[in-house]
């Protein structure tokens, strides 16, 4: 987070010119549930890389604006570079920073990915939503069982699961043990127990779908999986960030 911090705060950095930034999100949620008794990964990793699907769909839309303004000059993110999108999702209206750091939607939830286009176009702009709806509610932070969600609206990242599923490239500490709740893979405890997430509805997007073998796969199957068996399932997934060494070593700390 500490790299790039300028243009994080200023877009004109990444766009010579912008002048607008134009903020989207793209539903994931899927009421699909592994098997019972398993080894779990977050939802986001069902299917193939939202990272391509997304950018495709944002370089359609992006055309469109063209077509219909002529030529401009603009870029699109997606989890991609240093651009503050929760901050710009909440300045747009879409929703509020909950107290597990993500962006919350009234009646939709927060499973859903942040995608932006910052152009060098003005645009009629809209209300940035300012009501915290979360109020007195603790649920996310009392789940938590790494204790990464903090009382003031912060979190603690190296403490975070998903850091050490996905970022971290050396061992797991031992003192973490036992508190991964069975997550390979990401996690996704603190949106599970959000109230506001009752509301979220199935995605539609084919390509968000997981591989058939997926949720069959038990904590054995985990356990014994090969990397051709890896390379299979997750072929197009986000799954690969953590690479097959990396996924052994997220399912070891539940062998030892």
């Amino acid at each position: 987070m500490k790299n790039h911090f300028d243009k994080r705060l200023d877009p004109t950095l990444l766009v010579p010119g912008a002048k607008s930034v134009i903020s989207l999100q793209y539903n994931y949620y899927t009421d699909k549930s592994p098997s019972a008794n398993t080894y779990k990964i977050s939802k986001y990793a069902y299917g193939e890389d939202y990272h391509h699907i997304i950018k495709d769909k944002l370089f359609e839309l992006l055309n469109y604006i063209t077509e219909k303004t002529g030529e401009v000059n603009a870029r699109v993110f997606t989890d991609s570079a240093p651009v503050l999108e929760r901050a710009w999702a909440k300045k747009s209206g879409l929703g509020w920073i909950g107290k597990h750091s993500l962006l919350i939607t009234p009646q939709k939830g927060s499973f859903h990915f942040l995608a932006e286009i910052i152009l060098d176009l003005e645009l009629v702009y809209d209300n940035e939503f300012k009501t915290d709806h979360c109020g007195n509610c603790t649920k996310c932070i009392d789940a938590c069982p790494t204790e990464a969600i903090l009382p003031d609206n912060s979190i603690n990242g190296s403490k975070c699961i998903s850091y050490f599923t996905i970022e971290l490239k050396n061992e797991i500490p031992s003192s973490m043990k036992g508190k991964f709740d069975d997550w390979i893979f990401g996690c996704d405890i603190c949106q599970n127990v959000c109230p506001w997430n009752r509301f979220s509805l199935p995605h539609k997007e084919e390509k968000f779908k997981p591989h058939p073998d997926l949720l069959q796969m038990t904590k054995h199957d985990w356990e014994e999986i090969t990397e051709d068996i890896f390379k299979r399932i997750f072929k197009k997934s986000a799954v690969k960030r953590t690479k097959f060494p990396g996924l052994k070593r997220n399912i070891s700390i539940f062998k030892n």
